[in-house]
């Protein structure tokens, strides 16, 4: 079965659990998309921080000038990165995957550990990175960067729309931290999708992203919001994965260094049987 659907929205997220920022289009590497998740904060044992336990990086803003990256953060100074890093390796952690990351030195740690009110040190992924996405589902090897499992997250804009339905406070699609939002196709129709062709771009849908607790936190004042959880656990969980779902990790089948752009017509391929 095909069907068409268009991308209605395009996220990265230079900073991993910071703000994300919408883009008209966007280059493809091969960890994903261009700038996403290419930067993290570590605690001092190396161990990646995010909004489940530090809700408030969501107030940091990247903002990406000249080839560079610009992080704002409240009462602090902002904080310039060059797009080049020479710093030293060091072995931090992503979740259970132990990997390299260049730390961008000790300014930037300085400015961490103000944002994460503990010592912090700021990395970057190298220019080769040998993280992979989980075997068992990405069937080729998928480099990745910093995200937490998977280069790209697809969600579909109307599987929100019957989510809010269900919720007393409606939620945002921000929530959920999607690279790319899709509209066109019916409620949980990305259950059942193999594969997005798009201007020789083929994206691979391969598992279905659970969900932790930051589709709780407001993403601009990084307050408790809105839970979805316990809603989606009622129709949404996943024996198998043990936990509850919402988007699709995705990886990249072919077109790398492609773009995609906003508006941008997909073709959609369901698995056999659907």
């Amino acid at each position: 079965m095909v069907a068409t659907a268009t991308i209605a929205a395009l996220f990265v997220y230079p900073l991993k659990s910071a703000r994300g920022i919408p883009r008209p289009r966007v280059r493809l590497s091969t960890t994903g998309f261009e700038w996403d998740r290419q930067w993290m904060l570590i605690n001092a044992g190396g161990v990646f921080l995010s909004q489940r336990t530090h809700p408030q990086l969501a107030r940091i803003v990247p903002r990406i000038e000249a080839g560079e990256l610009l992080l704002l953060a409240p009462e602090l100074p902002p904080l310039r990165l060059p797009r080049v890093c020479s710093g030293e390796r060091r072995t931090v952690r992503v979740h259970r995957d132990a990997c390299i990351g260049l730390d961008e030195g000790e300014a930037a740690a300085g400015w961490a550990t103000r944002v994460a009110g503990e010592p912090a040190r700021l990395v970057r992924v190298p220019a080769r990175s040998e993280r992979l996405a989980n075997p068992a589902f990405a069937v080729a090897p998928a480099p990745l960067g910093f995200a937490d499992g998977f280069p790209v997250l697809v969600c579909n804009q109307a599987s929100l729309d019957d989510l809010n339905t269900r919720l007393r406070e409606t939620v945002p699609m921000d929530r959920f931290r999607p690279n790319i939002v899709i509209t066109g196709l019916p409620a949980w129709a990305e259950d059942r999708i193999d594969a997005l062709s798009i201007d020789g771009v083929t994206l691979r849908l391969v598992k279905p992203c659970t969900r932790c607790t930051i589709p709780s936190i407001d993403q601009f004042t990084g307050r408790p919001a809105t839970d979805p959880a316990p809603v989606l656990r009622e129709f949404r969980f996943d024996k198998g994965l043990h936990g509850i779902t919402f988007g699709e990790n995705a990886v990249i089948a072919t077109g790398v260094s492609g773009e995609l752009e906003r508006g941008a017509r997909c073709q959609v391929s369901f698995e056999l049987g659907t």
